[in-house]
């Protein structure tokens, strides 16, 4: 009950009634104020990923407002309200300011704070701590329509702001509890935070892709992946490097005291954070980042032949045979 309510306070009429609202989110005839959530058969990153690319997702057209006077209670350009002006059709209307926030479906800050963003929060929460392969009770699309409405009715800066301070507060707790670790158990589950939030973008970032496209880029030129990402960077990387890269070089001499795919995970992770952080072990990172070494040359090839005859000696010693 609570679903249809929400959809039909929302419907698109108060996205319609703003063709360029203080977000710079431009509502005109072609654009997305005359469009609901596409299929629900298809994936959501298709869905989603694709909207973003070519426009709104396919889905039917939002229903007319009802006719008063002979003139449609719409704001779309090409219609009787363009042509009529806002004066003209104010007075042939001629409805109460009530009447119109209930035509226009307004979305209040106080039905934002209690309604749609506590919706939004408990999804995020969810994605943030979910493990690879949980299933998570949650509607995609009804979390992507609350978006959607949200930014319709002019509370993109507002949703971009709760949504930062959410998930720094979560990366804050993460990284105390990474501090907490056992040297043993340092590198593994620095893996598990790193690889469980890269997760969670996958689906964060789709989901609030309205936003992205209306306001972040808009009014603030830039991007929400990379402000996400930058999140994590400052509030838990840059936070753990200096005793995470000892451990990861002890681990390196030590071959199989982590599995190759940790090592391979966080050094890859490390890179796409903050590339600069190659010169703290540049022998590290080459293993599993290509082009990062100068090229060899050959004074150095007896060199080169040492470290493989080492390698070997250390893999025979293992257990692995030629």
């Amino acid at each position: 009950m609570e679903e249809e309510s929400m959809e039909e306070e929302g419907g698109g009429g108060g996205c319609e009634a703003m063709m360029d609202d203080q977000n710079h989110n431009n509502w005109g005839a072609g654009g997305y104020g005359r469009h609901l959530l596409g299929p629900a058969a298809a994936p959501l990153g298709d869905r989603l990923l694709r909207g973003a690319a070519a426009g709104p997702p396919a889905g039917p057209e939002l229903p007319a407002v009802p006719e008063a006077n002979g003139v449609l209670r719409g704001c779309e350009p090409g219609g009787a309200a363009g042509k009529g002006g806002a004066g003209a059709i104010a007075a042939a209307i001629n409805i109460n300011a009530s009447t119109s926030k209930f035509l226009m479906n307004v979305i209040t800050i106080e039905d934002y704070k209690s309604t749609y963003w506590p919706k939004l929060d408990s999804a995020i929460d969810q994605l943030l701590t979910q493990s690879p392969g949980d299933y998570i009770p949650i509607s995609y699309e009804q979390i992507y329509s609350c978006v959607y409405k949200c930014v319709c009715q002019q509370h993109s800066e507002q949703m971009y702001s709760d949504l930062i301070k959410k998930i720094t507060n979560h990366l804050e707790r993460v990284s105390k509890e990474l501090q907490a670790s056992p040297p043993d158990l340092y590198i593994e589950r620095f893996n598990v935070a790193l690889g469980q939030y890269m997760g969670a973008l996958q689906s964060i970032v789709p989901l609030f892709i309205y936003m992205n496209k209306f306001y972040i880029e808009t009014k603030l030129n830039r991007d929400l992946k990379d402000d996400l990402i930058k999140l994590f960077t400052e509030h838990v990387a840059e936070k753990h490097i200096y005793n995470l890269m000892p451990l990861l070089l002890e681990a390196q001499s030590t071959p199989f005291q982590i599995t190759p795919s940790t090592m391979a995970n966080i050094v890859k992770g490390l890179y796409t954070l903050r590339p600069e952080w190659v010169q703290m072990a540049p022998a590290l990172f080459s293993k599993f980042i290509p082009n990062i070494l100068p090229p060899a040359v050959e004074s150095e090839l007896q060199e080169y032949a040492a470290q493989d005859q080492k390698l070997q000696r250390e893999l025979m010693q293992n257990g692995f045979t030629r």
